[in-house]
């Protein structure tokens, strides 16, 4: 394995850990202080922040699993609602309308790779919420049209974040807040495709890609 794919895989690990600590850790606060708490009212408070807690880390991880990892196990294709799911389980209860213009049928998984990896650092950008459409087509000759659309008062998507997905890998450099940036990319070279975003608006932003397949 070359350095970079090393660097690439320990990135990405860094932004998974980042992204789980929080969660987790409030999950293990919650149970030291249920083992010290007596008081029936707080003891209900206290499982109340651990099912938050447990749920949040269980939707990040099966976000995780997807964007990340093997989505859907070893088939070709990966439900369209498997993927619409995690994506609301990321934005959890920020105010960030999500407009799902996906069909039923099951989506490839690069399209589904590349669309959470999207949608992760639009979400993030999203910080005083907003909305995000998301689309995507299948072209002539297998190929596939990818679209994420976000408006909002302010959209704070990193600037090494926006070089990458605007340029290429290499216009800035690799961090745990990039990689993201990185995998899209990385999966649309593989795929004979390409990334591009549009600032098309102070207040909108357009980003996408087209597979063309193998």
């Amino acid at each position: 394995m070359t350095d970079d794919r090393v660097d690439f895989a320990s990135m990405l690990a860094s932004r998974l850990c980042h992204d789980l600590l929080s969660p987790v850790g409030a999950f293990a606060n919650g149970l030291e202080l249920l083992a010290d708490e007596k008081d029936p009212a707080m003891r209900e408070r206290c499982f109340e922040l651990l099912e938050q807690s447990a749920r949040t880390s269980a939707n990040k991880l099966k976000f995780f699993r997807l964007a990340f990892g093997s989505a859907g196990g070893f088939g070709e294709l990966v439900p369209a609602d498997e993927a619409r799911s995690a994506i609301h389980g990321i934005i959890g209860d920020r105010a960030i309308e999500l407009n799902w213009m996906i069909g039923t049928d099951p989506l490839p998984k690069p399209a589904v790779k590349i669309i959470l990896n999207l949608s992760l650092l639009l979400v993030d950008a999203l910080v005083r919420g907003g909305r995000l459409d998301i689309g995507c087509e299948k072209q002539g000759e297998g190929s596939i049209e990818i679209a994420l659309h976000v408006e909002a008062e302010r959209i704070f998507l990193d600037a090494d974040v926006e070089r990458i997905l605007a340029e290429g890998e290499g216009a800035s450099p690799m961090t745990s807040r990039t990689a993201p940036a990185v995998l899209v990319q990385a999966v649309a070279r593989q795929n004979d495709g390409t990334v591009m975003l549009a600032r098309e608006t102070p207040t909108s932003l357009l980003v996408g890609a087209v597979l063309r397949g193998r």
